[in-house]
């Protein structure tokens, strides 16, 4: 029993999951830095976040920490983070509520189809897809575009805000779309090997 404890208590202590632990910690004091309109301080908190993401996935590789646990982890804080400070950012009237509305609409989306995945086909392993992948990348950009957009109000970042979301909006019903098409594959296959071993 202590044995099977220390294993569990071993995926958290590993240095990329205590990085990602720390990116999900990191979200409500950057939650309140916007609502209390300390835009400086919810950028720089916001950049250390980012700088997370991009070392847990390093150090894992280097250090050759990888794990299932670490696997899940890591996206669930990504959305986390990025969903909350969405509906903050929303809530503030920096965001318009269509953007929010289609990257929760697409979110909910994709969990019903890895529910759909997992009851037809027994997957586990639901992948991103590269267009997944840019949308991320794109919700980042803008969530970063429209907290630096509250610091200055310089041309570049006024069309690098405007960018970012558009490139959201494009990105979240791409990916969405693409998510929906890969599980009706999914599922047909699995349907006709279920089929054939009849």
């Amino acid at each position: 029993m202590n044995d099977v404890a220390s294993k569990r208590l071993n995926r958290f202590r590993t240095t990329p999951n205590l990085l990602t632990l720390l990116r999900i910690c990191l979200a409500p004091f950057l939650v309140a830095a916007i609502l209390e309109a300390h835009f400086a301080l919810s950028f720089g908190l916001f950049v250390a976040a980012g700088l997370t993401d991009a070392l847990d996935g390093a150090l894992a590789r280097v250090l050759k920490q990888r794990s299932m646990f670490g696997q899940y982890l890591d996206p669930v804080a990504d959305k986390l983070l990025l969903s909350t400070l969405f509906l903050v950012l929303t809530h503030k009237n920096l965001i318009p509520v269509t953007v929010t509305a289609l990257v929760f609409g697409r979110d909910v989306g994709i969990l019903v189809v890895a529910a759909i995945l997992y009851a037809a086909a027994g997957r586990r392993d639901f992948s991103p897809s590269l267009v997944g992948k840019a949308n991320t990348v794109a919700q980042v950009a803008a969530v970063a575009a429209v907290l630096l957009h509250q610091l200055t109000a310089a041309n570049w970042v006024v069309v690098f805000r405007l960018v970012a979301l558009d490139a959201t909006i494009v990105l979240t019903v791409a990916s969405g779309l693409h998510y929906a098409w890969a599980a009706s594959r999914r599922v047909g296959a699995a349907a006709a090997n279920g089929h054939g071993a009849k």
